[in-house]
């Protein structure tokens, strides 16, 4: 099997994977078109931010897996995998420590505008006056918009500083925030409303899209700080830069509309103010880029290719539905011979049972396996009697299945 390797990864991890008994091609500046040309004969493919598009998808005849070295997935066809049974991994909350620091220390160059005093001291000025003003966090409220595995590292942090948090996110309830020791806010807008800072840590979906739009930033108290290092469609950038230079906003980005791929110049609107008071202070898209959060993805990434070449698992797998639609499990005993198994799916065929999960255990001496299907329907007497007929069958029973609904 080949593995493709689109992307730049750790070199420790592209040692480890060239142990593994497979074929390791290394190709870091392979682009979304190029990589349509090399996919025919891959069977792992690992990128970052190269993108999987569905051409490159149809062209991959052999393609198994695809592992994003990272924890986003935005970047790849999902549902084109999925319709052609590829397996998408990522690698989930190992550059949380390395996000959230680089969000404290927006937060704190915003408070103490040092990217500013630094640029003063090197051009040969002394302003200690113009600098001496800083508000301060303690006893400030930091409202987190998102709380995954970077919302929890930011919280940790924050609480550190004195800063109170609260947080907003689809699955976190009264009772979970208290016990976490944060607040509830109740919705995006409550969170803007009573936040002198937030932060930013959503995934990108389609109902997330420009959630911190023009209504949610005019909710923002006036010289609020704001830091977004999640993803750029998250925010109205056009909205965040009018308030930079109408209501004194002081905003950190790490993320911008219409990256700069492979090259050096940036071309963006967003630091095009003249600002009343107000900083936008941006960073080119480093958040997760430090050598231990690098050694954590290439670490899982290899973690992750390991278990699916050996155990045929595959961790952190984003496109397997965890709900089944099977409501029976049928349990087949019987005696390990060639062809018992193959005979007992084709009388599930002719009786039209659909088949959701299988697995087959063999007991020690290889004479006997349990054999465990998960079906829609309830299989027909007659279907079990045709079972029960084969010679090697030893015990067929049928298991009602709680609904997960």
């Amino acid at each position: 099997m080949r593995l493709l390797i689109a992307d730049k990864l750790h070199s420790r991890a592209i040692e480890e994977l060239r142990s593994l008994p497979i074929e390791v091609v290394y190709e870091p500046e392979v682009t979304a078109e190029t990589l349509e040309k090399l996919i025919a004969h891959v069977g792992i493919l690992v990128v970052r931010s190269t993108e999987v598009t569905a051409a490159t998808i149809d062209a991959a005849r052999q393609l198994h897996l695809i592992v994003r070295a990272g924890a986003s997935f935005g970047t790849i066809d999902v549902r084109a995998a999925s319709q052609r049974g590829i397996y998408v991994a990522n690698c989930p909350g190992k550059n949380a420590a390395a996000v959230a620091e680089l969000v404290m220390g927006l937060i704190l160059a915003l408070d103490r505008r040092i990217p500013d005093a630094v640029a003063s001291m090197r051009s040969g000025r002394w302003e200690r006056s113009e600098f001496s003003n800083a508000e301060g966090l303690y006893g400030k409220t930091i409202g987190i918009l998102g709380l995954g595995a970077v919302g929890r590292e930011v919280a940790q942090r924050a609480r550190s500083f004195g800063l109170h948090v609260i947080a907003f996110s689809r699955g976190l309830s009264v009772a979970r925030a208290a016990d976490l020791g944060f607040g509830h806010a109740t919705s995006v807008e409550d969170l803007a409303s009573r936040s002198q800072i937030v932060t930013v840590h959503l995934a990108l979906v389609e109902r997330t899209r420009q959630i911190v739009h023009r209504g949610i930033i005019d909710l923002l108290p006036d010289r609020a700080l704001f830091v977004n290092t999640a993803r750029a469609d998250l925010v109205d950038y056009d909205a965040l830069r009018d308030a930079v230079r109408d209501r004194g906003l002081r905003a950190a980005v790490d993320v911008f509309p219409n990256e700069p791929k492979g090259r050096r110049d940036l071309t963006t609107e967003v630091f095009e103010t003249s600002p009343t008071g107000g900083i936008l202070y941006g960073t080119p898209h480093i958040a997760s880029a430090t050598d231990q959060a690098q050694r954590a993805i290439a670490s899982e990434t290899v973690r992750v290719i390991r278990s699916f070449l050996f155990q045929g698992d595959v961790p952190n797998v984003v496109n397997v539905s965890p709900a089944s639609s099977a409501r029976f499990q049928v349990v087949v005993r019987m005696i390990d011979k060639l062809g018992t198994f193959a005979h007992v799916l084709s009388v599930f065929k002719r009786h039209g049972i659909r088949v959701e999960e299988v697995t087959n255990t063999v007991f020690d001496g290889a004479n006997a396996s349990c054999a465990k299907l998960r079906v829609v329907s309830r299989p027909s007497e007659a279907c079990l009697a045709e079972i029960r007929a084969f010679e090697e069958v030893i015990h067929v029973e049928t298991v009602s299945l709680p609904s997960l609904a």
